[in-house]
C-alpha cells in the first residue's frame, strides 16, 4: 500500500493507519549495522575518555571529530559528490541517538554535522560547497555557527552585528559580537549572521585566522563542560565578497530552517542520553542493597524505572516517526524536481510542528531520566565519581538550545493556527463539528478490538484539543498570540496526542507480530501512558478554558472536555511493576 503522507499538524484532524507510521522495529539491516558501528565508536573511543573531554584536553575533541569523519559519521547528510555518505534521514537520526550517550561530546558532534555544516550544504553556492564540504565531511574542517548575541537570543532577528561592503566592492566588513558559540575554540569555519548596513539579516562564511576575528575565553558552564563555548568578536573583520551565504536579506531562511532539522535530531540525541542513564539506574538498582535487599525490589524505585522506560519507549517512536515523515517528504520533493536544499529544508519546514514536539518531549524526557538517575543513586548520584552528576548537568541545556521549549511550544501552536487560517488544514471545520457534537447524546458503546479503548481515547483527545483551541481562537482571535499560558496548555495537549498516537501504532504492530503473550509488557507501557496522558490533557484543557471562558459557555465547554478525557480505571501500580521487572531482569533497557 502506497503511503499517504499527512501534512504537518494534520495528525490532529486525521487518523493515520498504523502501517503508515514508522516504528523502530522496522530498521533495515544496514541501519542496524550503522548503529552498531556508531555505538562502538562512541563507547570505546569517546566515552572511555569522558574525563579528559570534560577537562577539555587540548586537541582531543577535534581529533575525535576527525576520527568520526574517517568512519563516515559526519557525512550522512552530505552527497557523495562532496565526499559524503548520503544516507537516509533515519540513519542520521540513529547516529545522533548513539552520540547522545556521550554528554559534552554530543554537543560538539551534533553542532558539526548540523548547524555547522548544513547552512553551507543547503544555501552555499556550488563553489562554496566544493571548497568546504569535503573537509567538513571528513572532519578535516571543524565548523561553528554564530547566531546568538548578548541582546538577541530567541529574537534572532534583533542581531546587532553589521556587515558593510568595502568601497571597492570586494570585501564585506563585519563588526559585532556573538556569544554561546559551540565549537568556537577549535572551529575552522564560522557561519555568521549579520545585518548588511544594519538592515538586511544575512549569512556569511568566515574562516579561522581572518584578521579582526577574535575569541573570548572558554565559558565556565553548568554542564556540557567538555564542549567549547566562547564569545566570537568581529572588529573590522574583512572577508571576500563571495563569502556571502545564501541571498542577501534572507538569513532568516538559513537560521530558522536549519533549526527545524536540529530539533528532531535533538530529540534523537536526548533519546540516546536517556537510554544511557536508564541503564545506569537499572544496574545500580540491582547492585545497591539496603535492608539486605536490592533497592530495585522496592516499589518506589520500580516506579521510577518504569516511568523512565515508558517515556523513553514513547520518545523513541515519536522521534523516528517524525524523521521518517521528513525523509519521505524529501523524496516527494526530489521527485517533483526540487534540488537538494529545497527538498530537505522544505520537508523539515512541512513538519515544523512535529519537529518542535519531538524537541520538547525529548529534552523533557531526558531531564526526567537524569533527575531520577541521581535519586536512585542517592549520595553516589550527588558525587562526581560515577558520572551521574555530570549527566544531570549536561542534560539541562537541551531545553534551551535549538529554541527554548517555551519558544517551541508557541511555535507549534502558532504554526497549527497558521495552517488553519491559510486553509492548508481544515481545522476550523473539525472544531465546529466538535462543538456541535457537544449538544448530541454521547456515544456510550463499548469499543471493540484489542486496542479499541485506546483508539477511542485518542480520537476523543484530539476532539479535546479542537474544542479548546477552536474556542480560544474564536474568542480571543488576534489576541491569542499574547496569551502565552493558554498557548502552552494547548501545546502540551498536542504533544501528548502526537506521542500517544505514535506509541499506539508501535504497540499495535508489536502485538500483531509477536502475539498477546509476548506483547504484554508493551501493552502495559501503552495503557499507563494513555492513563496519564488523558489526565494531563484534561488538566491542560481545563487550565486553558479557565483562562478565557466565562459563564454558561465555559460550563458547557468544561462538560465537553470531561466527556473527551475519559479512560477506564487501571491498576497502574501492577502495570508499572511488570515494566520495571523486565528491565531489572535484563539489567538494561530492553524494550
Amino acid at each position: 500500500m502506497a503511503k499517504e503522507l499527512l501534512k504537518g499538524g494534520e495528525f490532529l484532524i486525521r487518523d493515520q493507519a498504523i502501517e503508515q507510521i514508522f516504528t523502530p522495529e522496522e530498521y533495515t539491516e544496514e541501519q542496524t549495522m550503522v548503529r552498531q558501528m556508531a555505538s562502538d565508536f562512541f563507547e570505546k573511543e569517546v566515552m572511555a575518555r569522558a574525563h579528559e573531554i570534560e577537562k577539555q584536553e587540548p586537541g582531543l575533541t577535534p581529533s575525535l571529530l576527525g576520527r568520526a569523519g574517517e568512519l563516515g559519521l559526519l557525512s550522512t547528510a552530505i552527497p557523495a559528490v562532496y565526499g559524503g555518505m548520503e544516507q537516509d534521514v533515519i540513519t542520521g537520526c540513529i547516529i545522533c541517538e548513539e552520540a547522545g550517550r556521550t554528554g559534552s561530546f554530543a554537543t560538539s558532534f551534533v553542532c558539526q554535522i548540523g548547524i555547522g555544516t548544513l547552512p553551507i550544504l543547503y544555501f552555499g553556492t556550488e563553489e562554496q560547497r566544493k571548497k568546504y564540504m569535503p573537509g567538513l565531511a571528513s572532519g578535516a574542517l571543524k565548523a561553528s555557527y554564530c547566531l546568538t548575541e548578548p541582546t538577541s537570543g530567541s529574537d534572532a532577528l534583533g542581531a546587532k552585528t553589521t556587515a558593510t561592503l568595502s568601497e571597492d566592492g570586494k570585501e564585506w566588513i563585519l563588526n559585532g559580537q556573538k556569544m554561546w558559540i559551540t565549537n568556537a575554540g577549535f572551529a575552522d569555519i564560522y557561519t555568521v549572521f549579520a545585518k548588511i548596513d544594519g538592515k538586511d539579516f544575512t549569512g556569511f562564511i568566515v574562516e579561522k585566522g581572518t584578521p579582526g576575528l577574535t575569541l573570548g575565553a572558554e565559558e565556565d558552564k553548568m554542564g556540557i563542560k567538555g564542549s567549547s563555548t566562547r564569545q566570537v568578536f568581529f572588529e573590522n573583520c574583512r572577508i571576500p565578497v563571495e563569502n556571502l551565504l545564501g541571498e542577501r536579506g534572507k538569513g532568516h531562511k538559513i537560521a530558522f530552517n536549519i533549526l527545524n532539522i536540529g530539533r528532531y535530531k535533538l530529540g534523537a540525541t536526548a533519546l540516546g542520553g536517556a537510554r544511557e542513564v536508564f541503564n545506569a539506574s537499572v544496574k545500580y538498582a540491582n547492585e545497591r542493597q539496603q535492608f539486605n535487599t536490592p533497592i530495585g525490589q522496592f516499589g518506589a524505585i520500580q516506579y521510577k524505572i518504569s516511568e523512565m522506560a515508558i517515556k523513553i519507549f514513547a520518545l523513541e517512536v515519536a522521534t523516528y516517526r517524525c524523521a521518517q515523515d521528513i525523509g519521505e517528504q524529501e523524496q516527494v520533493f526530489k521527485a517533483a524536481g526540487k534540488d537538494l536544499s529545497d527538498s530537505l529544508l522544505g520537508a523539515a519546514e512541512e513538519y515544523a510542528i512535529e519537529c518542535a514536539i519531538v524537541k520538547i518531549f525529548g529534552s523533557e524526557v531526558l531531564d526526567y531520566c537524569v533527575d531520577e538517575n541521581v535519586q536512585i543513586h542517592g549520595g553516589m548520584g550527588f558525587s562526581e565519581e560515577l558520572g551521574v552528576a555530570r549527566a544531570y548537568r549536561d542534560s539541562r541545556i537541551a531545553r534551551i538550545y535549538e529554541g527554548t521549549n517555551e519558544i517551541n511550544r508557541m511555535l507549534a501552536v502558532s504554526q497549527l493556527l497558521k495552517n488553519a487560517m491559510s486553509g492548508k488544514l481544515d481545522i476550523m471545520s473539525a472544531a465546529v463539528a466538535v462543538s456541535k457534537e457537544l449538544t448530541a447524546m454521547p456515544n456510550l458503546s463499548t469499543p471493540e478490538g484489542s486496542f479499541g479503548i485506546e483508539e477511542k481515547a485518542l480520537k476523543n483527545a484530539k476532539k479535546a484539543i479542537l474544542l479548546v483551541a477552536g474556542a480560544a481562537a474564536q474568542k480571543l482571535m488576534a489576541k491569542l498570540k499574547d496569551e502565552q499560558e493558554i498557548i502552552m496548555n494547548v501545546a502540551d495537549m498536542l504533544i501528548d496526542v502526537y506521542v500517544a498516537e505514535s506509541l499506539l501504532a508501535r504497540v499495535k504492530k508489536i502485538y500483531n507480530t509477536k502475539g498477546e503473550a509476548e506483547a504484554g509488557v508493551y501493552v502495559d507501557i501503552l495503557k499507563v501512558f494513555f492513563n496519564d496522558a488523558v489526565q494531563r490533557i484534561a488538566y491542560n484543557g481545563r487550565e486553558a478554558l479557565m483562562g478565557f471562558g466565562e459563564g454558561d459557555e465555559l460550563s458547557m465547554m468544561l462538560v465537553g472536555l470531561k466527556r473527551y478525557t475519559k479512560y477506564p480505571t487501571l491498576n497502574t501500580k501492577e502495570a508499572r511493576r511488570r515494566i520495571a521487572r523486565k528491565a531489572l531482569e535484563t539489567n538494561s533497557y530492553s524494550f
